[in-house]
């Protein structure tokens, strides 16, 4: 069972390893998700919101449609914090900034998505450098990221198209530098929004596992 860190009669915050589903996918055998495992202790439960499945970090669901409503809400209208942390391959230019650049379907090569300046969705990220190590090959760069909006797979595109892609990332990483790593180096360290019953504001934080 994913470890709990919040549980009361409306939500629950739970923190999600890399490599679990946040929902079942097609086929008998991808059926064991985030999901199923909370539902299986609490049966109301309904995730408000997905990590990809090689991310792992902080979840949030809801108890009922009500709380369910309240909280897709509450994401549509951006009043939910999110905050993330990367490692990334090689050194980012800059210490903080924004990547607005829009993200579209790569329908040959499904679930990857594409810089599309034509049909795609407006993605905004921003980012702040903790820490810059190494050197030539070895040179890496710790961001935090806060994204704006919501897109598939949008902080993974984003760093990629800066030429910064995240360290063990299986589809935006270089294969021979996707398979030096046991996991992808995203985490989903922190999310803030206000209790949709009580209105007291509320903010979690998860360790970052690498």
């Amino acid at each position: 069972m994913p470890t709990v860190l919040h549980l009361d009669p409306d939500l629950l915050v739970v923190d999600k390893p890399a490599g679990l589903l946040s929902v079942p996918a097609r086929g008998a055998d991808r059926q064991d998700c985030l999901a199923a495992r909370v539902q299986a202790l609490h049966p109301d439960a309904l995730i408000v919101h997905r990590l990809d499945a090689a991310t792992s970090g902080l979840v949030l669901f809801a108890r009922g449609l009500e709380m369910l409503r309240r909280m897709s809400l509450a994401f549509e209208q951006r009043m939910v914090g999110k905050e993330y942390l990367a490692v990334v391959q090689g050194h980012l230019a800059h210490d903080a900034g924004e990547i607005d650049l829009p993200l579209g379907e790569d329908a040959a090569h499904r679930p990857r998505q594409v810089i599309d300046p034509l049909h795609g969705r407006r993605s905004l990220t921003r980012y702040r450098v903790l820490a810059r190590v190494g050197k030539g090959a070895e040179a890496r760069t710790r961001v935090a990221l806060k994204p704006v909006t919501g897109r598939a797979h949008q902080l993974r595109v984003h760093l990629q198209a800066l030429g910064h892609p995240i360290l063990g990332d299986p589809l935006y990483a270089p294969p021979d530098q996707a398979a030096h790593f046991a996991r992808m180096h995203l985490h989903a360290t922190r999310i803030a929004f206000i209790h949709p019953r009580t209105r007291i504001p509320l903010t979690f934080e998860s360790p970052v596992p690498f």
